[in-house]
């Protein structure tokens, strides 16, 4: 009863701001049940890499909510995801809580909001706007308590960004940018635009871990490995990993570590370096031999403990002066 009604009276405070005249900035819009659930979630992390929004990664996001009330955060856009996950899934309710400043993420409300959901998402936009807006904040601590609880939580491009202990933050990029090159990295890891940030969420197998998306797709290899050296070189990690997902792909991650890809497009990539940058400095292209690559189409399984593989190719990689070279035949990256 007494989480009722605090439902209830957040609901009503939200309402009487966003109808209040420079009042908060923050909106939320809900579809189903006005009264929360009580149901048990599960644990579990939807990493999804962007592009067409995949229904069967949705599906398994509101299986491990045990059909309470799903969350979507972003920071820009509307509510569209509210009607395509109702049609999908049986849940209570589904609603989305657009936080586009520091301000809003600094409201109890929004705060408060974010504790009572038993799935979060996080929608693609601008991971910048992230992390500017919500490290060090009751939102930022909210979600981290949702996942402490053993709540699941997802993500699909911006918001596959942060789910990691490393992001790339993109905060030097101006709103007109085209997509960070892996053509601007690989010649100088220092580039002004790779900005890396680490410790916005804190998500069981995911710590020492980076995430990309889009990857296959928009060739973003190359850009990855300059990460992968910067974190070493930068001492942030003697042995960082990475889980990047193409488009339409995506990677469901049970409690325990192990995981699914799913999906149309090519899969995931489990990057771990075998040895340190032999050159990662500012204005020099970058040296970095023996990466290791476990590239999982979808249908096979990954072990994020283990960092083994079923049903994957293993390969290496290697960077001689911002040039990559593949043991794969033929040479590809991917």
């Amino acid at each position: 009863m007494r989480t009722t009604i605090t439902r209830l009276l957040v609901c009503l405070l939200m309402a009487a701001f966003a109808a209040t005249a420079g009042a908060a900035s923050y909106t939320y819009k809900r579809l189903g049940n006005p009264q929360e659930a009580h149901t048990r979630p599960s644990s579990g992390t939807a990493m999804m890499g962007g592009g067409a929004d995949l229904d069967e990664a949705f599906r398994w996001l509101c299986e491990k909510g045990d059909g309470g009330d799903v969350l979507v955060l972003r920071a820009t856009g509307d509510d569209a995801y509210n009607p395509y996950i109702k049609s999908l899934c049986k849940t209570n309710s589904v609603a989305t809580l657009v936080i586009p400043d520091r301000a809003a993420a600094l409201d109890p409300a929004v705060a408060a909001t974010i504790q009572e959901a038993a799935v979060l998402f996080i929608a693609g936009g601008d991971q910048a706007n992230y992390v500017r807006g919500w490290q060090g904040t009751p939102v930022a601590a909210a979600i981290n308590a949702h996942i402490a609880a053993g709540k699941p939580v997802g993500g699909t491009s911006a918001g596959l960004a942060v789910l990691g202990e490393f992001a790339y933050g993109a905060l030097n990029d101006k709103p007109d940018d085209a997509d960070l090159a892996s053509t601007e990295v690989l010649p100088d890891p220092y580039f002004y635009r790779v900005t890396l940030v680490r410790r916005l969420l804190r998500i069981p197998h995911l710590e020492n871990l980076l995430t990309d998306s889009h990857f296959a797709q928009r060739d973003r290899m190359g850009r990855t490995l300059g990460f992968l050296a910067r974190l070493m070189q930068d001492g942030w990690s003697a042995a960082p990993r990475e889980v990047a997902i193409d488009a339409r792909s995506a990677v469901l991650v049970q409690g325990n570590g192990r995981a699914t890809v799913v999906g149309k497009g090519k899969g995931a990539y489990f990057l771990k370096p075998t040895r340190s940058p032999e050159l990662c400095r500012p204005g020099a292209p970058l040296t970095f031999h023996e990466v290791s690559v476990q590239h999982v189409p979808a249908g096979g399984q990954f072990d994020l403990v283990s960092w083994k593989s079923t049903g994957g190719v293993d390969y290496s990689l290697s960077v001689d002066k911002g040039r990559i070279t593949s043991t794969q035949a033929g040479g590809s990256l991917y």
